[in-house]
């Protein structure tokens, strides 16, 4: 495919020449038969994983939403 590049002129990329629609999907159906579909036990485990990590995450951002609503309100109550 590279030999098929028209050489660039004044610093241009090169041209790729166009491909067919019948090559396009050939080169689709070549690449969909490279997919690797996980197992039901590898989604299990990373499904888990993301939710322990959510809460992990939601857990910490209450937190610090909790502390600068504190220094907000602390904040206001020294303007009264």
């Amino acid at each position: 495919m590279a030999d098929k590049m028209i050489a660039p002129k004044d610093g241009a990329e090169p041209k790729k020449p166009k491909t067919s629609p019948g090559e396009f999907f050939n080169q689709v159906r070549a690449e969909t038969n490279k997919i690797v579909w996980p197992t039901r036990e590898e989604t299990v485990r990373t499904a888990i994983f993301v939710f322990i990590f959510m809460l992990l995450l939601s857990i910490f951002f209450l937190g610090v939403d909790t502390v600068f609503g504190m220094i907000v309100n602390a904040l206001i109550g020294l303007l009264k």
